[in-house]
């Protein structure tokens, strides 16, 4: 049966493809129909990707998308699929590498056009609706490609094909040799060392995002200015203008070389990432600057961006009644008329930026007073931002995109029970349980859904949701000990091998074996502005296979070889396999006896996180295994600390704990 002439979109459930239901355009979600339809009716698919927080997406939705002219040429020449990048982040991942391969620069919205079998042939992002910013109009760029799909179709065709093999070989490619995953990691840590701004932190340039995977090399290496650079970079950061110094939270990138002005979406990836970085370097370096944006960063995400049933929401637009940024920014004469008298003591600290070609009210930051003030003084600026956030309350909001991830809820479920563990914050793991409990209960005969939305869920999912879950179970688990949460993660990682492993059983595709409407498995190799799938499902079998101490046929080590070799030639762009690959590589494991009512171990453990350890606490005389057959004495309370296949003698004394998880020498081994 035809798909009927008109939009499709009205019984979506992705707030993104729900923006665009009133378009005149006969847009259609990605589903094999639309394809047939596009074989059927003799027309190309033009295929636009974005995602509900995009700002030139809600721009190029105005100027064309609404256009009942350019509309029209649309729906004469093509059949128009509309995709939501986060909802089908496999989709997105394809049609992007082929626009790479093009010789273009990415970003969204994407815009492709694709022949019947969905191989693409020419493509680009966004396109004004008349020719300006050096780039043609939208409508000229429609009847361009009609033309050449009416003259010229064979040519258009086979280059399809041609390009189509492409992206597969460079997203699903053959594992080639892989050096020792430390060695390779000290090298690229090294690389990106080089590439570093020293001034304002960050990789030197503008636009500059957060980049987590590069971040979390420089941390794991061995080489101390590697890990400065890191504590300088966030220092910087989140003094600038793209943290949200009033409510908590990072936006997703600055457009300027000093993280001044932000674009102003906030993802949950981002700012999941940035929870467990934080955690991380507050644990090394007790510099109590990270403590609070922890603190603030967490009231964050509870207060705005939990759902019903407790998981959480994937962003928050740039936007606000078609102004970008219009919720955050703040005058002069406001903050007088909200702090009053504490107004001047406030604005000695923090500075209102209006840099060139912004055209909005001023942004807030706090650059020229990067460091930490003291507990006074930080306390009297929070009291002044808690004065602010209640005004800014009353504001118009930007709109939230309340769809549920289950992979970036997986990543966010870890990060706080890290910040619960690290700053004994009960309610804050009790979130963490929350989330966790609605994932679980959006699985169908044991498997998990990628998104889920008013009921109503996306199946199958995705190997990075199986990944982040297994970890976010792993995590849980170091925080409770409650032995379910390592079944529910041998459940999902079973899953995980049955649906996406490849015929080598050492790798994993992204998507399932019966999902029915991708155009090619690919692997997911390639991190993005958060690490690849790949890597997450390295760091989640490395996760299980320590904590529970089952990996008889050292899959792990295998995984994680078999990556490293598809990403030696390209490793920056696959940081993230490099970083997991070297985890697995000397993984430590702190194994605490606590046989009695009072811990005395678990808090040396908890204010001391390390992403290279993973702890297990022995309660009620349980039994754990340790590497090399040592044992344990269940009745005595002591701690072993094994670093590989080596166990140093135990530690009887919290201090002693203590001083080896500091000590520079034995952590570099992990």
């Amino acid at each position: 049966m035809p798909l009927p002439a008109k939009n499709l979109l009205a019984a979506e459930t992705s707030p993104y493809l729900l923006q665009h239901r009133n378009n005149p355009v006969h847009w259609r979600p990605w589903s094999a129909a639309a394809l047939s339809e596009a074989r059927e009716s003799d027309r190309p698919i033009l295929l636009s990707v974005g995602y509900a927080a995009c700002h030139w997406c809600h721009v190029m939705a105005h100027e064309s998308f609404e256009n009942p002219e350019i509309a029209a040429a649309m729906n004469r020449h093509f059949v128009n699929i509309k995709v939501d990048r986060e909802e089908r982040p496999e989709i997105d991942q394809i049609y992007m590498a082929a626009l790479s391969a093009m010789g273009e620069q990415g970003g969204w919205p994407l815009t492709m056009f694709l022949d019947f079998d969905g191989q693409p042939f020419w493509g680009g992002t966004y396109f004004p609706p008349e020719q300006r910013y050096g780039r043609p109009g939208f409508l000229q760029v429609l009847e361009a490609v009609n033309a050449a799909w009416q003259g010229k179709r064979a040519e258009l065709v086979r280059s399809a094909g041609a390009l189509g093999a492409h992206v597969e070989t460079r997203l699903a490619p053959a594992p080639g040799a892989a050096g020792s995953p430390q060695e390779v990691l000290q090298t690229l840590a090294g690389n990106i060392h080089r590439m570093i701004d020293h001034k304002s932190g960050g990789l030197r340039g503008a636009p500059k995002f957060p980049n987590v995977p590069f971040m979390r090399i420089l941390w794991l290496s061995d080489d101390p200015a590697h890990r400065t650079a890191v504590v300088e970079s966030l220092t910087s950061m989140l003094a600038g203008g793209i943290y949200d110094h009033v409510g908590g939270g990072l936006a997703r990138y600055s457009t300027d070389d000093k993280w001044l002005v932000p674009h102003f979406e906030k993802m949950l990836y981002d700012n999941a990432q940035l929870l467990r970085m934080l955690c991380w370097v507050y644990s090394d370096t007790r510099n109590a600057l990270f403590r609070i944006r922890i603190e603030e960063t967490v009231g964050w995400l509870l207060r705005e961006m939990r759902v019903a049933g407790g998981a959480f929401a994937s962003s928050l637009d740039a936007d606000t009644d078609g102004i970008e940024g219009q919720t955050y920014l703040w005058t002069e004469a406001q903050i007088r008329s909200a702090l009053d008298s504490r107004a001047d003591g406030f604005l000695e600290i923090f500075s209102l930026a209006q840099p060139e070609n912004w055209e909005g009210n001023p942004i807030l930051h706090r650059r020229g007073h990067a460091g930490y003030l003291g507990d006074q003084k930080e306390a009297e600026l929070r009291a002044m931002l808690d004065t602010l956030l209640s005004i800014r309350g009353e504001r118009d909001q930007p709109g939230r995109d309340d769809k549920v991830l289950t992979d970036w809820n997986g990543l966010t479920i870890a990060a706080l029970a890290d910040a619960a563990r690290l700053l004994d914050r009960p309610d804050w793991l009790e979130a963490a349980r929350g989330a966790f409990r609605f994932v679980c209960e959006s699985m169908k005969e044991g498997r998990l859904p990628h998104s889920s939305r008013n009921g109503k869920a996306v199946f199958p999912g995705l190997s990075s949701d199986y990944a982040c879950m297994i970890s976010a179970a792993g995590a849980l688990y170091q925080a409770t000990a409650e032995p379910s949460l390592i079944d529910q993660a041998h459940a999902w990682a079973r899953e995980l091998h049955t649906w996406y492993s490849d015929k080598s059983e050492t790798g994993h595709y992204l998507t399932a074996s019966d999902a029915s409407d991708v155009p090619m498995r690919i692997r997911g190799d390639v991190d993005e502005a958060i690490p690849s799938a790949t890597s997450q499902v390295i760091e989640a079998l490395l996760t299980l296979s320590v904590l529970s101490g089952d990996d008889p046929d050292n899959r792990v080590a295998e995984v994680a070889q078999a990556a490293l070799g598809r990403a030696t030639t390209q490793t920056y762009g696959q940081a993230g396999i490099v970083y997991a690959a070297a985890l697995a590589q000397n993984a430590a494991k702190l194994l605490m006896v606590e046989p009695g009512k009072e811990q005395t171990f678990v808090p040396v453990a908890n204010r001391n996180l390390n992403p290279g350890r993973f702890d297990v606490v022995v309660v009620n005389g349980s039994t754990q295994k340790l590497p090399g057959g040592v044992t344990i004495d269940p009745q005595r309370q002591a701690a072993y600390l094994c670093i590989g296949q080596t166990c140093l003698p135990p530690f009887l004394k919290p201090e002693e704990l203590e001083a080896a998880l500091r000590d520079g020498t034995t952590r570099k081994s992990w």
